[in-house]
């Protein structure tokens, strides 16, 4: 099953990876300070909770807000692009970060963080999913090529993220939200003056498109998948941090050995993987991994061995390196719809998982004991298993031999 359409005028197949328009680099470079934002914040999580009296919930929310809005803003991605244009819908959603991540910085209570953190989703669902649609669509390499290119940049962002924000965060738990700040202004001028005017699409898109898209069963098995594996992902991001017993500095260092082995796995290891076996079973056994990597995290955390958990962590980067670029490479050619509209539908559903995660790891840990909201993400992880066991057969037909 492949994409027959796109926002964007395909360009030719030519050169390898790093062959790429000066558009595309320009786009990448925007994309990791995007990423550096989402590890930027993991070091100072215990800062905030111990400088602002709050819980491990109510921190946790920082997460859940910037991950609700995120995904229900997904929704209107390809009405405002295709309306804009994808060169004003990348510059808008920068803006929209730029202000809201200094507003957090600035804030005083953690509700008003949670709010502007809101704010700060909003202008990351304009830019991740349009960018995503950009790099394919601007790319000379073929889709699976621009996505590593994508996933490259994510990982890239998301370890050197926590190093600055582990500098930062340990002058202040401020320092980050205005480190982010600073940075996209840097990748709003790299957009404004490289990237070229993108003619807009023919069909402009509907705020109905990605529902619809949604009825097409390998769309709908991805996206089921990402939203049960968010639970772990998230589960990681948002909670391991309090239970690892380091300081800002240390944690950015937890992060950058995690975000470096998703970034390395992302280029070198997926296309490997892709090439040679079943997508279905290769997405399976990486998932199962992290599974089992997430119980390791559970067990330590009931020992009281923080090393295993942080070694637990670092490794998970090999896992969720793989399995991001399997399933988003399988997502851009799913369903016969534009990429821009498969990638908002895949990312509304995946990010609510990403939203409930966080405050639920919070509240679990308040309810139960440290080590369950490791134990109920490997859960959710081991049902996304199943859930691709049970529907292999909607995923036989994605073709991804073409994308290379």
């Amino acid at each position: 099953m492949s994409t027959k359409t796109s926002t964007l005028k395909e360009l030719p197949e030519r050169g390898g990876l790093f062959s790429q328009p000066k558009a595309v680099w320009a786009v990448a470079f925007a994309c990791v300070i995007s990423f550096m934002g989402l590890g930027l914040v993991d070091p100072i999580l215990p800062a905030i909770a111990n400088q602002l009296h709050a819980s491990k919930s109510q921190v946790s929310l920082l997460f859940t807000s910037y991950n609700l809005v995120t995904g229900l803003a997904m929704l209107i991605t390809g009405f405002v692009s295709s309306r804009i244009g994808v060169k004003w819908t990348l510059l808008s959603g920068i803006l929209l970060i730029i202000a809201f991540s200094a507003l957090g910085g600035a804030s005083d209570t953690i509700a008003q963080i949670v709010g502007f953190r809101g704010g700060w989703g909003l202008g990351n669902a304009l830019f991740i999913a349009t960018a995503l649609s950009a790099i394919v669509g601007l790319s000379t390499s073929g889709t699976a090529k621009a996505i590593i290119l994508y996933e490259a940049a994510l990982g890239l962002g998301i370890s050197v993220g926590p190093l600055l924000g582990g500098e930062l965060g340990s002058i202040s738990w401020r320092g980050p939200f205005f480190g982010v700040s600073v940075l996209m202004v840097i990748g709003f001028l790299f957009i404004l003056f490289v990237l070229p005017k993108i003619p807009k699409p023919a069909k402009r898109s509907s705020l109905a498109d990605p529902f619809k898209a949604l009825s097409y069963p390998a769309l709908k098995t991805l996206a089921i998948v990402a939203f049960l594996y968010n639970f772990g992902f998230f589960t990681l991001m948002a909670y391991s941090p309090y239970v690892m017993g380091l300081d800002e500095h240390g944690l950015g260092y937890v992060f950058f050995g995690w975000g470096i082995l998703l970034a390395f796995t992302s280029v070198f290891v997926a296309p490997k993987l892709q090439s040679r076996f079943n997508l279905a079973a290769s997405m399976g056994v990486m998932l199962t991994l992290f599974t089992l990597d997430l119980l390791a995290m559970g067990i330590g955390t009931f020992m009281g061995s923080p090393t295993t958990v942080i070694v637990a962590v670092i490794i998970a980067g090999i896992f969720l390196g793989i399995n991001n670029t399997l399933i988003t490479t399988a997502v851009m050619e799913s369903a016969p719809v534009e990429r821009s509209v498969a990638s908002a539908s895949y990312s509304f559903v995946r990010f609510l998982g990403g939203a409930a995660s966080p405050w639920l790891a919070g509240k679990l840990s308040e309810w139960y004991n440290a080590q369950m909201p490791f134990y109920f993400g490997a859960l959710m992880v081991f049902i996304g298993v199943l859930v691709l066991i049970v529907r292999r057969r909607h995923l036989r037909d994605i073709d991804v031999s073409h994308a290379h």
